[in-house]
């Protein structure tokens, strides 16, 4: 564990094993403390698995006033790469994470060797997810408005279903809470603006994975992203959308690339 200066903030990082790098990036009220430990440990027998709370996020620095966008925190993880001498990268982003990752693969290519998107939010690219998108972040803006301690509730109920809200244990209650600040400046912030013809300029091994239990927004966004990048593939795994890092597949994706 540490806290790296990374693009003039303070973020919180740990790693795990050795070999080549393994960059896990978390998404929307969350932070490291989501990457499970056994989906940690069978990724570190294959790499140096890199995971790190983002910029406004539970142990890392939350600037105040604190506003921010994807386009940012794509900087953040390419200043942290660099930092820790890191890239070139397997980069596993989960949700508003997974909006980083194609950020960061566009902008600065050289530091991505692979991705592994887990329903990568990228909501622009279709009307209806877009419209989706937009009615959630309206009943954000609207539990702000009555208590910024109820926004991680409402957004994960949304998002997740009442039953994984309800089945988180509390401290996993209590970081989601205390992150309402960061998803409000998330929704607030501009989200990934990347078109299919940007998508088109990802030339790393992609592997896109959709939650058949999932809003069907996601999967919509997966088939689009996954017909827009080259070297894509697609897998659909049970469940919803808080998408373990862990999966079989995820884990035969990244031994597959490191081997190559």
């Amino acid at each position: 564990m540490a806290e790296v200066r990374a693009n003039g903030v303070r973020l919180y990082v740990e790693e795990h094993g050795r070999g080549e790098p393994i960059l896990c990036i978390h998404g929307t009220s969350s932070s490291a403390m989501v990457w499970r430990r056994d989906a940690t440990d069978a990724l570190a027998e294959l790499g140096r698995v890199i995971v790190y709370d983002r910029r406004g996020c539970t142990r890392s620095e939350r600037p105040e006033p604190y506003a921010t966008s994807v386009v940012q925190h794509a900087e953040d993880a390419a200043a942290l790469l660099r930092t820790l001498d890191a890239a070139p990268a397997v980069v596993i982003g989960r949700s508003y994470g997974g909006e980083i990752a194609i950020e960061l693969a566009l902008r600065e290519p050289e530091l991505v060797r692979a991705l592994a998107l887990l329903e990568a939010a990228s909501l622009p690219l279709d009307p209806e997810a877009m419209a989706w998108g937009e009615a959630l972040r309206d009943k954000v803006e609207a539990a702000a408005a009555r208590d910024i301690g109820s926004v991680a509730e409402t957004f994960l109920r949304e998002v997740l279903g009442d039953e994984a809200w309800e089945a988180f244990p509390q401290r996993a209650k209590e970081m989601f809470v205390d992150n309402g600040p960061a998803i409000l400046a998330e929704f607030r912030g501009p989200w990934l603006q990347a078109t299919e013809t940007d998508l088109g300029r990802i030339s790393v091994p992609t592997l896109l994975v959709a939650g058949t239990g999932s809003p069907e927004p996601f999967r919509r966004l997966t088939e689009r992203m996954a017909a827009a990048i080259p070297n894509s593939r697609t897998e659909f795994v049970g469940g919803g959308h808080f998408i373990d890092p862990g999966e079989p597949s995820v884990v035969a994706f990244v031994r597959s690339v490191l081997a190559a």
